[in-house]
């Protein structure tokens, strides 16, 4: 597979390994909300590659549809590379604005984004997407770095969005009308849904051999893939008409073994009008709910970039954001990934003027949704632009055109900021000392690799969560006496829940119990904070 090399990847690559948990410290009075919860709709404001880092715990494996607007990378847009990276050269980096006369723009460029995708293919579903919006300054590199981080197999689009249809005789040579949106998926367990049809659409189906689940078009059984990429997708297809079995030379299928017997006893397969085709087709029938997606988005669905102008000139009366995404252009991206009663959770970590946000409670308004969003952003205007913005169509906009946004979204949300790093070292020296459920959430995560439920918790008895493997108890309290005088012993030991029958996994400060006891409890003991990672490690070994 080809690779992209640029200055400061060796760096880089693991980078998002090192980058330390921080706190996500909740702020009411900019949330909207009862009771604010990293379970409810979020806005976090702080450094993005941090915040993920943060938010981890809470969403690995959960988040089903992406969708991120970067820097372009134009020279023009001031932004600054701020990984605090530990190299004399990625140093030197440090906070300052990246320019058309940048000569190692593309290198800085490649550095910021790379563990910023590491980080959320972490938080996608296996039956996830990522939508990623770029133009051509940045198309080429990123759709190699994007490869190298999803993998090849898993790229579905390279999508031309119409973002505006007059042009203009200003330009040197050509003006582009377009961005690209690339869409890479998980894994092979995805499914786009269907596009509505129209009369055009439906115009490509036909049925030449008189099927009478009626008229269809067919689509290749062979992946872009190679068989060394999907070794999983490699197998043997006989061709019921000549008897033969057929197997791609270089290239695996499209679709799993399981999958493929699906198509066979469904007779999906189109082996050509004489039934001698070399390899098979698959069948879509126009009787199927919608249609597949194209990788060509015209302003009439998906909007312009005026559109999306307009519509926070609209929100706030000015216009307090440069070049914004149209809502119609993110909703499109719902429409394809996610359901309106699955409870999908939708993540932006360029948040932006909040359109993404925006977007989910429009659909949800629209289709009865139950999607949830999390934004995130770096700014200063997180809160004065992104955050208002939420609280202003949730509130509703009395000039607004739409009757429904005038009315409002309705919704809630709640407003974090990154705090301090979880820094577990000086926990027993009493320096930045984390809050429970912020220590809870990080040793939960790290030790069994699942998602932490804060609302499992219950402090009076330890309990922070069932794993897989444990049930797993925290005794700490964010106070230094207490961190010297709390240990595990014979009596705390014994008034354990029973739970649920599991293995104990036991984080405290020390113990006062022998090996025989614990294993007599059934307990395995972590001491806060130098064998944190030691369950997960000698589970994966």
């Amino acid at each position: 597979m080809p690779s992209l090399n640029f200055k400061g990847k060796a760096l880089v690559q693991n980078y998002h390994l090192l980058v330390p948990y921080h706190e996500l410290n909740p702020v009411k009075s900019k949330s909207l909300t009862e009771k604010v919860s990293l379970h409810d709709n979020l806005v976090v404001h702080g450094d993005n590659l941090k915040a993920l880092k943060a938010l981890l715990p809470y969403y690995h494996g959960k988040v089903k549809c992406i969708y991120i607007d970067p820097p372009y990378n134009t020279g023009n847009e001031g932004w600054v590379y701020n990984d605090n990276v530990n190299s004399p050269m990625m140093q030197d980096w440090l906070g300052k604005v990246v320019d058309r006369e940048d000569l190692t723009r593309h290198d800085k460029w490649l550095c910021m984004m790379m563990p910023r995708l590491k980080l959320l293919r972490e938080m996608l579903t296996d039956d996830g997407i990522i939508f990623v919006s770029v133009d051509s300054v940045e198309a080429a590199h990123l759709r190699i770095l994007m490869d190298e981080v999803f993998g090849p197999e898993n790229f579905l689009a390279d999508a031309a969005w119409e973002k505006r249809y007059t042009r203009s005789n200003n330009a040197k040579l050509f003006y582009s009308l377009k961005d690209t949106i690339l869409v890479y998926r998980r894994s092979d367990r995805t499914t786009l849904l269907r596009e509505p049809r129209s009369e055009k659409t439906d115009g490509i189906y036909r049925n030449p051999d008189e099927d009478p689940r009626g008229e269809w078009t067919s689509s290749s059984y062979v992946n872009p893939a190679t068989k060394a990429e999907r070794p999983n997708l490699v197998y043997r297809i006989k061709n019921p008409h000549t008897g033969k079995w057929v197997e791609h030379p270089t290239h695996a299928w499209k679709y799993s073994p399981e999958t493929h017997a699906e198509h066979v006893a469904e007779k999906r397969l189109w082996w050509g009008e004489d039934g001698q085709a070399k390899y098979p087709r698959l069948k879509v029938f126009k009787s199927d709910e919608g249609v597949v997606p194209i990788d060509v988005w015209h302003y009439q669905t998906t909007g312009t970039t005026d559109e999306g102008g307009f519509s926070v000139k609209e929100i706030f009366g000015s216009a307090v954001f440069e070049n914004p995404k149209p809502v119609s252009l993110v909703q499109r991206m719902l429409n394809l990934a996610t359901k309106p009663d699955a409870h999908h959770v939708v993540l932006d970590c360029f948040a932006g003027s909040g359109t993404t946000g925006h977007a989910v409670l429009t659909q949800n308004e629209t289709d009865g949704g139950s999607r949830r969003f999390v934004l995130v952003e770096s700014e200063e205007y997180a809160d004065p632009v992104t955050a208002e913005r939420i609280r202003r169509v949730i509130k509703g906009v009395p000039k607004a055109k739409d009757a429904a946004l005038r009315k409002g979204l309705g919704g809630s949300f709640s407003f974090f900021e990154i705090g301090a790093p979880m820094e577990i070292e000086t926990i027993l020296k009493g320096d930045k000392l984390p809050s429970y459920q912020s220590l809870a959430g990080y040793v939960f995560y790290t030790a069994t690799g699942e998602e932490f439920d804060a609302k499992a918790v219950s402090r009076k008895t330890g309990f922070i969560g069932e794993s897989a493997q444990y049930d797993v108890y925290l005794f700490y309290e964010p106070d230094l006496d207490y961190l010297r005088k709390t240990a595990l012993t014979l009596d705390l030991a014994r008034d354990l829940p029973k739970g649920s029958g599991k293995r104990r996994l036991v984080f405290a400060p020390t113990k006062y119990l022998d090996g025989i006891h614990l294993d007599e409890k059934r307990i395995d003991f972590c001491q806060l904070p130098y064998e944190i990672y030691k369950p997960l490690k000698s589970a994966k070994s």
